[in-house]
């Protein structure tokens, strides 16, 4: 059996979870999430405080998607109490980046600027004009808008000029030597 699929998710004050239709709705202080499970072998048991995710049968799909699924509701217990939130470094002669709104308008070394309009569930923040913050209660939505940013500027490894997670590990390549 899974090791991640069979550990309980432990449900916080002020946190309810229905399910209905194989969509599992996770409601909070901080919003509101569903997530479709697709299986009709993966069963959600809410006892109070406790919520676990079983399986009722042993087929390959079914084990396959056992862990994903706990995983995936654990995160939504997690996010509708604490946003979520990822770092992006911005770095480069020349480059920062302004928030006006919900638009963040980035000068990274183009022909032009480039400008990014926020989703309605994710909130972007610039505290410098060198970090761009992007918080929100889905995991995967925030993941995917930070990995959106980070591709309009991939860092090239000669400088490390460009858009990087806070924390991620940078490989400097080696110039080009004297021929002696």
């Amino acid at each position: 059996m899974s090791r991640v699929g069979r550990a309980e998710i432990a449900l916080p004050a002020g946190v309810t979870v229905g399910v209905e239709n194989n969509t599992v709705t996770v409601k909070g202080p901080k919003g509101e999430l569903s997530q479709y499970i697709d299986d009709r072998n993966i069963v959600i048991e809410n006892n109070g405080a406790v919520l676990n995710v079983v399986r009722k049968s042993e087929s390959k799909s079914t084990k396959a998607k056992h862990g994903l699924y706990r995983q995936l509701i654990a995160n939504m217990v997690k996010g509708v109490v604490e946003p979520f939130s990822k770092t992006l470094i911005v770095k480069g002669v020349g480059y920062k980046v302004a928030l006006a709104g919900n638009k963040i308008t980035m000068n990274v070394g183009l022909s032009h600027t480039v400008e990014f309009v926020s989703p309605q569930d994710v909130t972007l923040a610039c505290p410098d004009a060198n970090t761009i913050v992007v918080s929100g209660i889905s995991k995967q939505r925030v993941g995917q808008v930070a990995a959106t940013l980070k591709s309009k500027k991939p860092v090239e490894p000669y400088h490390l000029y460009g858009i990087h997670y806070q924390g991620e590990r940078l490989v400097k390549k080696e110039g080009k030597t004297s021929g002696k």
